[in-house]
């Protein structure tokens, strides 16, 4: 049962991973750094938001509108590493 609290674990990082770079990216074509209409910029930012956006929306509909800022990743990554260092960490403790 550890080995499967660790390999969710794992996952967990691994999604962080994919909400920062949905970020990078997005910032990158708010700037004008990265072409928007390029297929591979626009297969890369469909395969991230499918991935991502089904948890950011909940938190989206939560938070006040402030405006241009969007704060939901940072929401969703304070989450995520709650879950690691406070629940998964209690649950290895029920079964050891």
């Amino acid at each position: 049962m550890i080995e499967l609290l660790q390999f969710i674990s794992y996952l967990i990082t691994l999604y962080i991973y994919i909400v920062f770079a949905a970020v990078i990216l997005s910032w990158l074509i708010s700037f004008g750094v990265i072409n928007p209409y390029n297929s591979f910029v626009r297969a890369l930012a469909q395969a991230l938001a499918a991935v991502t956006e089904p948890l950011l929306k909940p938190i989206r509909r939560v938070l006040p509108d402030l405006g241009p800022i969007d704060i939901s990743p940072l929401i969703l990554v304070l989450g995520c590493i709650f879950i690691q260092a406070v629940i998964l960490p209690n649950v290895a403790k029920l079964f050891t």
